[in-house]
């Protein structure tokens, strides 16, 4: 064989490698998008577990122990159930700004239906879930029946039921000791109970059922697939029989009473019934709902990866506290996370379309 031959068969070769490591390449990328877009909770599974790992290497048993970890969950237990509410809403392609007044005002109806005009607990407690599904039942029907934007009508809501909560409670609170000597059922969310060397919570416990629950029904259930229907597409939806409408109204219900339920956690997590607690339930929500994956342009996500970065941002908050660092340094990572996690999302949009 010539020389030219030689070249010639030596580049063919090469080329050949070449095609087939970009093959394989890009065959992985395929395969861990196709991945992602399959399990949109597998990123904050991810980061949880690295993040997890990175704060047990640097601080030993003092972060493995079984104390720090259930104490990880006892901080989330509000904002991963106001969390559930919000993905409800966010996987119809909506917002909802309201849902930590909601919370609030249904532990502050509760609190003074019991001891302002001497109701049995379990009925006051009744009424404030009432409360709070009649809020999220006016947000459904302005953003279905009046076309409003959600934003627009939540943050409206926002408004009026905070002001509600300030003007019906006076802006008084009701102190933990008149709760437990009066009506210890306010505070059954805050009741542990040890399990070995772990100490939860009842809120706890049921923040986890809460999330397994509804995500068996969003996987599982008609009114689930309908749910990410209207978020992907609501004109698609309608014309494939889903009623867009009535599926929307009871979203936010749902998310109403969700967030009434949330309240009744709140006084057993602080004790007492304040107006001015859960000021920052909102933006939390929002971010444990960002950082686990669920797309804000509706339609994708899991409610597990919420819970994950309900977890993430307490994995963070704690572990950073044990190092001594600054509390800043945690609003700055958490920050760094939700770009990251829209910057996925964008991709996976992009890729899928």
């Amino acid at each position: 064989m010539s020389q030219p031959e030689n070249y010639e068969a030596a580049a063919k070769g090469a080329a050949q490698q070449v095609a087939e490591f970009d093959t394989q390449a890009h065959g992985l990328v395929h395969k861990f998008h196709h991945a992602l877009h399959q399990t949109p909770a597998l990123v904050p599974l991810i980061v949880l577990v690295v993040s997890v790992a990175i704060f047990g290497l640097l601080l030993g048993s003092k972060f493995f122990s079984p104390f720090a970890m259930t104490l990880i969950l006892q901080q989330v237990q509000i904002v991963g159930i106001v969390g559930a509410a919000q993905s409800l809403v966010i996987l119809t392609a909506g917002i909802d700004l309201s849902v930590g007044a909601i919370m609030v005002l249904s532990s502050v109806v509760m609190g003074q239906f019991t001891f302002r005009y001497g109701l049995p607990a379990p009925v006051a407690i009744a009424c404030g879930l009432a409360v709070g599904t009649a809020c999220g039942f006016i947000n459904g029907w302005l953003v279905a029946k009046m076309k409003l934007p959600p934003f627009i009508v939540t943050l409206g809501m926002w408004q009026i039921v905070l002001a509600s909560n300030f003007l019906y409670s006076a802006n008084e609170t009701i102190r933990s000791q008149d709760i437990a000597a009066q009506a210890p059922l306010l505070q059954l969310f805050g009741a542990k109970f040890k399990l070995g060397g772990a100490v939860f919570t009842v809120g706890v416990i049921f923040m986890v059922v809460l999330v397994l629950v509804l995500a068996y029904v969003l996987r599982h259930t008609a009114w689930g697939r309908h749910v990410y229907a209207v978020g992907d597409d609501p004109e698609a939806a309608e014309l494939s029989g889903v009623n867009v409408k009535k599926t929307l109204i009871s979203v936010y219900m749902l998310a109403g009473l969700i967030c009434a339920f949330a309240g009744w956690a709140l006084i057993g997590r602080i004790g007492s019934v304040s107006p001015t607690s859960g000021q920052l339930a909102n933006i939390e929500s929002i971010t444990a709902v960002v950082i686990g994956g669920i797309s804000l342009f509706g339609g994708r996500g899991s409610i597990l990866g919420m819970l994950f970065g309900a977890l993430i941002v307490g994995v963070f908050s704690l572990g950073l506290r044990l190092l001594g660092a600054d509390a800043q340094w945690t609003f700055l990572l958490i920050g760094l996370l939700i770009i990251f996690a829209v910057a996925v999302d964008q991709w996976i949009r992009k890729v899928a379309a």
